[in-house]
């Protein structure tokens, strides 16, 4: 029996670079802090690759017995946002809440769990101008002449610990961020700012603050948020990768230097998405939303399985076939399912009541999970165990007490499978229209794909992928 079965949920500290048991500080509630989307536009597979792993992380500590407390923040007013809102000629709410409900409906589509919590940035200045007067106060920040205000880096010690930054050249990854403005209204090129003086280009998008007409710094805005919510001292922060630096090292600086107090105790980052082994990119054409992947076939849950099929450590490439392998994975858990009694899945709730003792030949894959989060050694274990199963001599609660373990598992995975079967026979046509679709599917032929729902559409069809083929839903 491994120590992560016994001592519970072990996981990589980015600070400490080693694994570190997962555990509440105070009140047996775990209270970590997500970075969320920036709600400027439609977040691609590669957003949704950190919030899937982070999901998971949820749904295991969750299932292993322990309460929490999780808050995931919306960025809604910084750079981009404000430039897509004067760009679509709509106010900076309704421009942010269109695509804060995209983001919504497709966490919903995923299987994401919802935040206890989900703060936005504009919601927050008055938090945000209170931690700014403090570090002016105790010296850690400067005003510029034109009414923006500036971290000063010098001032804090550890700066870079979370990065190891020191080993490195803070001035070349600072100037990558740095406008030409800034550099003559800063001391060092290292600072950063935490609040913006008003210019032409934010149009009607600022707030007046003791320094004068201006808004939020990006990364000002998740430390007040975390404050806010979780206290100056809290359990955990995640985010991918790419936030280590600047944004989390700047929200480490800004919020010990604040408070003078600790701030997360504990940072779960999540490597990058990689499309056919190469970068995603706009002009790559391989920047795709959950509503591309859908449109070309693939349901939700599969994505989500895609997603969740490497070590969150380790960076994931996402390819078509990769899909595909999913989709037949999913289609093994049904066929296991139906083996073990069918019917529909017990809820999440269900599985955090039953608890994780006697997973019995599951145990192996809840195992690899406390250690680690080790997404496809548990997934290996969970088919290992499948092929095992013996269901000859079985009573009849022994029968429940292995498919209520299965779905254990499957919860904690965040794992849907499909109903398969559709609503009413549809007509001759209908079904050869859809058939033609997975035929051009299958060849990768995607602009004839499109064409064939799109007519399906228009003749009151849904089609919708699954393991045996496609059902047609009426709508």
């Amino acid at each position: 029996m491994s120590d992560a079965k016994e001592n519970g949920l072990f996981l990589q500290d980015t600070m400490s670079r080693s694994k570190s048991k997962v555990f509440a500080e105070k009140e047996d509630l775990l209270r970590f802090y997500c970075c969320g989307p920036t709600v400027y536009g439609a977040a691609h597979i590669g957003n949704f690759r950190t919030f899937v792993a982070q999901d998971l992380f949820r749904r295991v500590t969750e299932c292993n017995g322990l309460k929490t407390l999780h808050v995931r923040n919306l960025t809604d007013v910084d750079d981009k946002t404000i430039r897509g809102s004067i760009k679509a000629g709509q106010g900076l709410k309704k421009f942010t809440d269109h695509w804060k409900d995209r983001f919504h409906n497709d966490c919903s589509a995923l299987g994401l769990l919802k935040p206890h919590v989900e703060p936005s940035a504009v919601a927050h200045i008055a938090q945000q101008i209170q931690l700014v007067e403090n570090l002016l106060k105790l010296g850690h920040a400067y005003t510029s002449e034109d009414g923006s205000v500036y971290f000063r880096i010098s001032s804090f010690g550890e700066y870079g610990k979370l990065s190891k930054l020191k080993s490195r050249d803070l001035s070349t990854g600072a100037s990558r961020r740095t406008t030409v403005d800034d550099e003559y209204s800063k001391e060092s090129l290292g600072d950063f700012a935490l609040w913006k003086g008003r210019r032409p280009e934010d149009g009607d998008n600022f707030w007046e603050s003791p320094w004068g007409q201006g808004r939020p710094g990006w990364h000002l805005e998740c430390s007040a948020m975390c404050r806010e919510y979780l206290g100056d001292s809290f359990d955990l922060h995640s985010g991918g990768e790419d936030l280590v630096f600047p944004h989390h090292e700047n929200e480490i600086a800004q919020s010990i230097c604040s408070s003078g107090k600790p701030f997360a105790r504990h940072w779960f980052h999540i490597a990058h998405l990689m499309v056919d082994g190469g970068k995603m990119s706009k002009s790559l054409g391989n920047m795709y939303t959950l509503d591309d992947l859908t449109n070309k076939g693939y349901a939700p849950e599969v994505v989500r399985y895609a997603l969740l099929s490497g070590h969150y450590r380790q960076p994931l490439n996402f390819t078509f076939s990769s899909l595909e392998a999913a989709r037949s994975a999913i289609g093994k858990l049904l066929q296991a399912n139906n083996l073990l009694g069918g019917g529909d899945s017990p809820s999440y709730e269900d599985s955090l009541a039953r608890g994780s003792s006697e997973l019995g030949p599951f145990n192996a894959s809840w195992e690899a999970l406390l250690d680690d989060l080790n997404a496809p050694k548990a997934l290996g274990a969970l088919f290992s165990a499948i092929k095992k199963i013996d269901l000859a001599g079985l009573m009849g609660n022994e029968k429940d007490n292995l498919r209520s373990s299965f779905w254990f598992i499957l919860n904690a995975f965040g794992i849907c499978l499909p109903k398969v079967g559709a609503i009413k026979d549809p007509p001759t046509k209908i079904k050869v229209l859809a058939e033609k679709r997975l035929q051009a599917r299958l060849a990768k032929n995607w602009a004839d794909a499109d064409k064939h729902r799109e007519k399906l559409n228009e003749a009151g069809w849904l089609v919708r992928d699954v393991p045996s083929g496609f059902e047609l839903i009426p709508k």
